[in-house]
């Protein structure tokens, strides 16, 4: 047994020691001979769910951040403002901590009633949903009001988009054209992107492509004169690089970016233009570093995806080299807005009580 991981790691230090030594053939400052690529058009082959074109019938469920008018009916003084607590939790009145986790507030409403009958005789409680903090979703990017927004409401991407101030727009020439790229926008989901064409959506006005959204969706546009080129997969660094003028796929590997001993020269793909409709090609990186193939120009916006080994999804080099690009692009743009959070926007729905309510 110890011989065989012996073996293993002996067979990792010297793919490594390899790589690193191939490339120490180039230097990425170095012009190089560089050709197009020969790209193929694709299409993501996942379609638009049907039913994310239908608001959700699950109702509202409260969480931590929530905050709740209550009252007892008829009873003075005891109106209050509460907000659930990060443990899930209410305090009113004489009642201990009550855990209202994935309860709705109908729910909550009568397993309050049910607990105050041991101190006021047939209660009623009037419950009221002020300000919704636990269910949120993100708009970033090139928007005016980029942030964090309460989901207080059945919300459809474009009504997101139009939330958050609309697309930002040039004082030059009163256009977004040139400052939203639409073509590498995206919408993530529970860690997946789904495949929304905001061209299509934005520009065309297909409204096929405006589904409802839920709660921790990630919308990102990007800035259309942003030159980059993302490195990702297996490198030491996944991150985007400037791009430079007659940038070619060596150049992009040799800027810094260390390979990992798993990594798959021989399969490197590179993603260009839509994300919902891209050009692939797959281009063997080892045979340009040892000088048996001519190199390959690259082209602002271009994903230049390193497999590992044994790395490929059931979705092929394609999906896995999106759905990093767009979980990379959504951690770095998530952390940056996460402390400026959009400020709770007041709502007035009654979830339960039996009276009326009034505007906050």
């Amino acid at each position: 047994m110890k011989v065989t991981v012996l073996a293993v790691c002996c067979l990792a230090l010297l793919n490594a020691c390899s790589i690193l030594k191939e490339q120490k053939k180039f230097d990425a400052r170095t012009p190089v001979a560089a050709a197009n690529a020969s790209f193929t058009q694709t299409k993501r082959q996942e379609p638009i769910n049907p039913e994310w074109l239908k608001p959700s019938p699950k109702p509202y469920a409260l969480g931590p951040g929530d905050k709740l008018e209550i009252e007892i009916l008829g009873e003075k003084g005891t109106r209050t403002d509460t907000f659930v607590t990060p443990d899930s939790k209410i305090y009113f009145d004489l009642l201990p901590g009550i855990d209202v986790k994935g309860k709705t507030g109908v729910q909550l409403r009568e397993k309050m009633e049910k607990m105050l009958t041991r101190y006021y005789k047939q209660p009623q409680i009037s419950l009221t949903l002020r300000e919704v903090s636990s269910q949120r979703i993100w708009v970033l990017g090139r928007v005016n009001a980029p942030g964090i927004y309460p989901l207080n409401r059945p919300l459809r991407v474009l009504d997101a988009v139009t939330q958050a101030g609309g697309l930002f727009t040039s004082r030059f020439t009163g256009t977004t054209e040139e400052l939203a790229d639409l073509s590498h926008s995206f919408l993530i989901r529970g860690g997946k992107t789904l495949p929304v064409d905001f061209q299509k959506l934005i520009r065309d006005g297909d409204l096929s492509q405006n589904i409802y959204l839920e709660p921790d969706d990630f919308i990102y546009l990007p800035s259309a004169l942003t030159n980059e080129v993302y490195v990702l997969g297996a490198v030491t660094e996944p991150r985007p690089i400037g791009f430079m003028n007659e940038m070619n796929l060596i150049t992009a590997l040799g800027r810094g970016l260390g390979m990992r001993p798993d990594a798959d020269l021989t399969n490197v793909t590179i993603v260009r233009g839509s994300l919902t409709e891209p050009k692939i090609a797959t281009v063997n990186a080892r045979d340009i570093i040892q000088g048996k193939a001519t190199n390959v120009r690259l082209e602002p916006g271009d994903i230049v995806y390193i497999p590992g080994a044994t790395s490929m999804s059931p979705g092929g080099f394609l999906h896995d080299a999106v759905n990093t690009f767009t979980r990379l692009v959504a951690a770095n743009e998530g952390n940056a807005a996460g402390a400026r959070n959009a400020t709770p926007i007041g709502v007035n729905v009654n979830i339960g009580g039996t009276g009326s309510s009034s505007n906050p």
